[in-house]
């Protein structure tokens, strides 16, 4: 079985980052953007990294632009945003891509192990997301700050749709923890 520490990824300078040196902790994978009205989310996922990382948990941030272009900067760009705009302690990766012939597997990985649900109870995010995305499929990422929780065997656990504020991952956050 295949799980998310066989994947590896880069990090934002370039280097190879092998996801098994997260083996034995919790990982929270987000797509993440600048310029998006989700972008906010960054201080929830801070804060749960900073609540929880001494009891097993890592959130991992891979940048992505597939969105209306809201994460237009470069590698090094994006770093100094998180750091100096929400004092980001968690790693964040190199830009990706989460959907489509280019995208990292590590994405269509975790796609098909954990579909979206993204649909009407999400009501007008899923409204204004659908009318700019008709064609996505069900397994795509639909947008920025779209979340996938791994347990500490790498098995992804489940889905969080990006309008899911990161405070509301803390009850299944704790059951891995």
């Amino acid at each position: 079985m295949t799980t998310v520490h066989e994947f590896t990824v880069s990090d934002a300078d370039g280097t190879a980052a092998p996801l098994g040196r997260y083996a034995g902790r919790v990982l929270l994978v987000v797509n993440v953007a600048s310029k998006c009205g989700l972008t906010p989310q960054y201080e929830g996922l801070e804060a749960l990294q900073r609540r929880d990382r001494d009891r097993g948990l890592t959130v991992l941030g891979f940048p992505s632009n597939q969105f209306m272009d809201q994460e237009p900067g470069t590698d090094a760009e994006i770093q100094e945003f998180c750091r100096t705009t929400y004092d980001v302690t968690f790693p964040v990766l190199a830009k990706v891509d989460v959907n489509g012939p280019d995208a990292a597997p590590l994405f269509g990985f975790l796609r098909a192990e954990a579909p979206g649900d993204f649909g009407p109870a999400y009501g007008g995010f899923y409204d204004a997301i659908h009318q700019l995305r008709p064609e996505a499929g069900a397994d795509e990422v639909k947008w920025n700050f779209t979340k996938f929780l791994v347990d500490r065997d790498g098995r992804v656990v489940r889905r969080y749709e990006p309008p899911v504020a990161p405070e509301d991952i803390a009850a299944d956050l704790e059951a891995l923890l």
